[in-house]
């Protein structure tokens, strides 16, 4: 079961209308896109918490890393270079954190607040291989900037 994007931002938009609480959206993204594709092993939300360091936000799966620094790991990176990343194996990603040992793949995407700031990551893992593409991106990418960027 592939995630259809457009079906998810249709539900993702009428759960979120008129929230402006980025904790409760988080929560909710992370729960309807977990939901939406069983590619998705660990789907959740990295805050910004301080200078250069995330602290885990609202998640669906096993137990994330509770910070991770924006020097480390995939979710560090996106966070570094406000660009996403798509990781085919997290094994050949330097510095790798390993929050779970099943993940072979992941995606983490920068989010942006209303004022433009980085707010946080979301990320998602798979213990698939190769699993994610470049239309997972920009079909993520579009629905996190209409629920945090332009509000819900």
């Amino acid at each position: 079961m592939h995630v259809n994007y457009t079906d998810l931002h249709k539900t993702v938009a009428a759960l979120t209308a008129g929230e402006d609480d980025e904790v409760a959206l988080m929560a909710t993204v992370a729960c309807e896109v977990h939901h939406s594709d069983d590619r998705f092993d660990w789907t959740g939300f990295y805050r910004v918490s301080g200078p250069q360091m995330l602290k885990i936000g609202p998640y669906q799966g096993g137990h994330g890393c509770l910070t991770i620094p924006f020097a480390r790991g995939v979710c560090g990176a996106a966070a570094r270079t406000r660009e996403p990343q798509l990781v085919p194996d997290v094994d050949a990603f330097p510095g790798h954190i390993a929050c779970a040992s099943s993940t072979r793949s992941e995606m983490v995407l920068p989010v942006f607040g209303k004022d433009g700031a980085l707010i946080g990551v979301f990320d998602i893992d798979s213990n698939q291989p190769d699993i994610f593409t470049q239309d997972d991106v920009e079909g993520l990418q579009a629905m996190l900037k209409s629920v945090f960027a332009q509000g819900g």
